[in-house]
C-alpha cells in the first residue's frame, strides 16, 4: 500500500479488534499498523494481547498460493524479525507466522508448509532461542521442510562478531567493534585509558548493545564528551564501541545505502543522502530535497552496472562469510574504493510504502527486491519437491 493514508485503515482495524477481542489476526494487524505510525509502546501492548490468544497468525495469499511459507518469529517491534509482512504484501505466497518465546523449546510439530524461514533477528534476548533452533535445524531442515536462513548464521550477526567476520574481507572496511561495559567507558572518560587501547583513536562511536535506529548512538571526540554521554544514559551497562570512519563525499554529504543480499545477489532498497554522519532514511531530508531523490533514483536505475559492479568482490566475500540466504547491509562507499559496512542484519526494515508522489521511482526497484525474494523461496520449495521425487524413485522396487 505505497503512500496509503493509514488513518482510516487504523480506525477500521481498531473497530474490528474491539468487536472481536479474541481475533488474534485482527490484533496483530492493528499492532503492525500502530508501529508503522510510530506508536511503538501501544503496538507492543496490542501484540502481547494477540499472542496471549494465539502464537500462530496467517496472512492469506493474493489468489492461488504459490507456496506456503512458515516464518518463525519472536515477539518485538519491526526490527525484531525479518519484515515479511511488508515484503510479501499482495504476494501469492501464503504467510504463516509462528511466534516462539526465548525461554521455550522449539515445537516438535509445525503447521503445514513448504518452506520454513527463520525470521528471528539477532539480539542478546534471542541468542538462546537461536541456539535451540540451531540444534533443531542442524541438517538444514525442520520437520522435513527446507529452512531459509540458518539460525547459527543469524546468531553471528552481533555487531562485534560481524566485524570479526568482515573486517579483513577483500574490498571491505568494517572497523573492529567491541562489546564493552560501563566501567571501560568510565576509564576512557577519566583519561585512565587511551582510546587506542579500547577501539582506536578519537573520535569513537558508542551505542548501547541491542539498540537500533540511532538510539543512544553518538560520536565521541574526547574524555569530556564521554563523561557527558555516560551521564545521558545512567542505566545502561553494556555498549558497542568502535572507531569512527569519515565517509563524506567530495561535496561534504554523507551517503548510506541499504542493500539486501538474496541468494548472494545484491539489491538496492534505498540510498539516503544527508549532511549529518548519522543517517536514517526518515531523518535524511529525502522528502524535502528533490536533488537527493534524483540521486537515489539514478542509483537505483544504474545499480547493477554501477554500485554492484564496483563492489562485486566485496559483496561476494560478504556473502561467503555470512553464509545467509537473505541478509541486509547498511553501507557506504569510501573515497579509496572500499565498501564501508556499518551493520549486517536479517531484520532490517524493507518496504515499498513511500508516498508515490515523491518516491514513485522506488517502486520498480522494490518490486525487483520482492521478486528476487519470491524466487528464492520458490527455489527452496522446488528443492524439497526434487528431494521427495528422488526419495520416491529410490524407494521404487526394480
Amino acid at each position: 500500500m505505497p503512500g496509503a493514508d493509514l488513518v482510516p485503515l487504523g480506525q477500521k482495524l481498531l473497530q474490528r479488534a474491539q468487536q472481536e477481542p479474541d481475533n488474534a489476526d485482527a490484533l496483530m494487524d492493528l499492532s503492525l499498523l500502530l508501529q508503522l505510525r510510530g506508536h511503538r509502546d501501544e503496538s507492543l501492548a496490542v501484540q502481547r494481547e494477540a499472542l496471549a490468544v494465539s502464537r500462530l497468525h496467517r496472512r492469506s495469499a493474493a489468489g492461488v498460493p504459490a507456496l506456503r511459507l512458515l516464518a518463525l518469529m519472536s515477539p518485538g517491534d519491526l526490527m525484531a524479525n525479518t519484515p515479511l509482512e511488508l515484503m510479501l504484501e499482495a504476494s501469492d505466497i501464503e504467510l504463516t507466522m509462528l511466534y516462539l518465546m526465548p525461554d521455550e523449546p522449539v515445537p516438535s510439530t509445525l503447521p503445514p508448509c513448504d518452506v520454513v524461514f527463520i525470521a528471528i533477528g539477532e539480539s542478546r534476548r534471542n541468542q538462546p532461542l537461536l541456539a535451540r533452533l540451531r540444534d533443531a535445524t542442524a541438517d538444514g531442515r525442520l520437520a522435513g521442510v527446507p529452512v531459509v536462513n540458518a539460525a547459527a548464521r543469524i546468531a553471528e550477526l552481533s555487531r562485534d562478531r560481524a566485524s570479526e567476520l568482515l573486517h579483513d574481507a577483500p574490498g571491505v572496511c568494517m572497523p573492529a567493534t567491541r562489546g564493552v561495559d560501563r566501567a571501560l567507558l568510565a576509564r576512557l572518560a577519566a583519561g585512565l585509558l587511551e582510546p587506542a587501547d579500547a577501539a582506536g583513536d578519537w573520535p569513537l562511536v558508542v551505542r548501547p548493545i541491542d539498540s537500533h535506529a540511532g538510539q543512544g548512538l553518538q560520536r565521541i571526540d574526547s574524555p569530556q564528551a564521554m563523561r557527558e554521554y555516560l551521564r545521558s544514559c545512567p542505566l545502561t551497562e553494556r555498549f558497542y564501541l568502535s572507531s569512527f570512519v569519515d565517509y563524506r563525499g567530495a561535496d561534504g554529504l554523507y551517503r548510506k545505502y541499504r542493500i539486501v543480499l538474496i541468494d548472494g545477489r545484491p539489491q538496492l532498497c534505498h540510498l539516503a543522502v544527508s549532511s549529518h554522519w548519522m543517517i536514517h532514511y526518515l531523518n535524511a531530508g529525502m522528502a524535502e530535497h528533490a536533488a537527493r531523490r534524483d540521486e537515489e533514483a539514478q542509483a537505483m536505475a544504474s545499480f547493477d552496472d554501477g554500485f554492484a559492479r564496483r563492489h562485486a568482490a566485496a559483496l561476494q566475500a560478504i556473502t561467503e562469510r555470512l553464509a545467509l540466504d537473505y541478509v541486509g547491509l547498511d553501507c557506504a562507499e569510501l573515497a579509496d574504493g572500499r565498501l564501508l559496512v556499518f551493520e549486517a542484519d536479517t531484520a532490517m526494515v524493507v518496504h515499498a510504502m513511500d508516498p508515490l508522489d515523491r518516491f514513485g521511482y522506488k517502486q520498480p526497484a522494490m518490486q525487483r527486491v520482492f521478486a528476487a525474494f519470491r524466487q528464492m523461496l520458490l527455489a527452496r520449495a522446488s528443492s524439497r519437491d526434487a528431494a521427495r521425487a528422488l526419495s520416491s524413485f529410490s524407494a521404487t522396487p526394480d
